[in-house]
């Protein structure tokens, strides 16, 4: 199947250097699947630490390229699906009336799903990367019925009647912020020729000190924003503003495929084992099927597959209203196939492979990990199911995630409830790849705003229910927190 996928690729439309990385790809997987297999017959089947971060979906690729990777099990129609969508993808949408790829705005944040996903990596904490959420205050006198959180789902109450299947019945619209009148609930800070952005937003970075146990200085930031709206004021007195990076894209097809139950089971919203965690799944709205569902993806898990969130996307950050979400006349700016064919490409995205797993300080550093408890959020290890693309299904993978809702301390509050997930709750991130994530984009940050310079800083802003890993952290000698974070780097 590899070789056939390689042909395949070699005969299509992409350059010469991603044949070239196909071809190593290729060959290293074969070598990799008799490593792995050796390793799980000498060590028995609890091995976590291998090269194959994602089974047959695993890229070895550890340059500047390597979240580029298409799955390396594609077959012939996973890899024209993929190659389609990745011309969605890095298409730059132009003003109205364009010959082509018109519509964009008349605000919006950037121009093209790559210009926010660089290299399908992090976004950097800057305008027309760093995403505000806003919202009224949940007391602010507005029609509740005006509630429309993704500035996409038609004003709809979610009601009773939509929870039915889940325990304990009862309305989300309670935890669904009030739009802000003539912005919504994202603020777009460009605009096309001729209008005015929604705002502008000027980023602002606080800095504070700190020491860890041995005595060793740090300095942590967070960001502040000055927002002016477009009439000169600024935002209503009590709004709530949430800044969010763009999350990186590969590896989602994966997450996509793991089952609901598997994810449901790690919950524990009343922490019934009294580890101080406590992870409960997010319930958002299906716009195809209407229904209540499970939340995987979005630092609040709250967009339920890849198909809506690009969908979401399209219109939130680039004002492209597409099928998911039409104008008002029900008309779109982009068809079902370009839709699909932009969650095509995240879905079928590759996860780079491990490196130095024999190192005996990596080693050390992720018996750290797991000795700090990091490993109660960050699941290492499932296994998927059923998928669209047969490529990602039956695979075991090890994303570092449980795709659940953690509360993470008031230091990284935003105040602002999404669907279930309160004002500090987060999504736990998948870990995988993460070591490679500032060799795709030197300077990029970490957490949901960008803040976390280093992984020492990213750890170091944990709290809640993540309180006593960074205690773990802080009291640890330097060998050991250079260690886990050596460990980090390996994924």
């Amino acid at each position: 199947m590899v070789f056939t996928a390689l042909i395949h690729r070699i005969n299509s439309s992409k350059t010469g250097r991603q044949i070239r990385l196909a071809a190593i790809t290729a060959l290293c997987s074969i070598g990799a699947s008799l490593w792995l297999s050796a390793a799980v017959s000498a060590q028995g089947p609890t091995v976590v630490s291998t090269l194959a971060s994602a089974g047959e979906g695993t890229a070895f690729n550890r340059t500047s390229s390597a979240y580029e990777e298409a799955l390396p099990n594609l077959n012939a129609k996973g890899i024209a699906d993929h190659d389609l969508g990745d011309v969605a993808f890095e298409e730059a949408f132009v003003l109205t009336p364009g010959l082509v790829n018109s519509g964009l705005g008349p605000v919006f944040n950037n121009a093209s799903c790559v210009s926010c996903h660089i290299r399908n990596g992090r976004g950097m904490p800057e305008p027309g990367q760093l995403l505000l959420r806003v919202s009224l205050p949940s007391a602010a006198a507005i029609d509740q019925t005006s509630i429309d959180p993704t500035a996409a789902q038609g004003g709809r109450v979610i009601t009773a009647e939509d929870t039915a299947d889940f325990a304990p019945t009862e309305t989300l619209s309670a935890n669904r912020e009030p739009a802000i009148p003539d912005i919504g609930n994202q603020i777009q800070d460009f605009s096309v020729v001729g209008e005015v952005p929604e705002a502008t937003v000027k980023i602002l970075w606080e800095e504070t000190a700190g020491s860890y146990a041995d005595g060793t200085p740090y300095r942590l930031r967070s960001p502040q924003f000055n927002v002016t709206l477009s009439n000169g004021q600024p935002l209503p007195e009590g709004s709530k503003l949430s800044p969010r990076v763009p999350p990186h894209v590969y590896g989602t097809g994966l997450l996509e495929a793991i089952p609901e139950a598997d994810i449901v089971a790690l919950a524990d919203p009343n922490d019934s084992n009294n580890d101080g965690i406590s992870g409960k799944p997010n319930r958002v709205l299906d716009v195809e099927t209407n229904r209540i569902v499970l939340g995987r993806f979005g630092w609040k898990a709250n967009s339920p597959n890849l198909h809506q969130q690009s969908a979401e996307a399209y219109l939130n950050d680039m004002g492209i209203t597409n099928p998911l979400f039409p104008a008002a006349d029900g008309s779109t700016e982009i068809d079902e196939a370009t839709l699909t064919a932009a969650a095509a490409y995240a879905q079928t995205l590759a996860v780079p492979a491990r490196s130095q797993i024999n190192n005996p300080q990596i080693k050390q550093g992720e018996k750290l990990f797991a000795d700090a408890s990091c490993t109660a959020c960050h699941i290492a290890t499932f296994k998927t199911g059923e998928h669209k693309y047969p490529s990602l299904e039956n695979q075991t993978i090890h994303p570092f995630t449980d795709l659940l809702l953690h509360d993470m301390g008031a230091a990284l509050a935003d105040n602002r409830p999404d669907f279930e997930a309160n004002g500090q709750e987060w999504r736990t991130s998948s870990l995988w790849g993460v070591g490679l994530a500032q060799t795709v984009l030197p300077y990029s940050g970490f957490l949901h705003d960008g803040r976390a310079r280093t992984f020492e800083e990213a750890i170091l802003w944990h709290g809640g229910e993540a309180e006593a890993s960074k205690t773990a952290f802080v009291e640890m000698n330097q060998d050991d927190r250079t260690a886990l974070v050596r460990f980090l780097q390996s994924l």
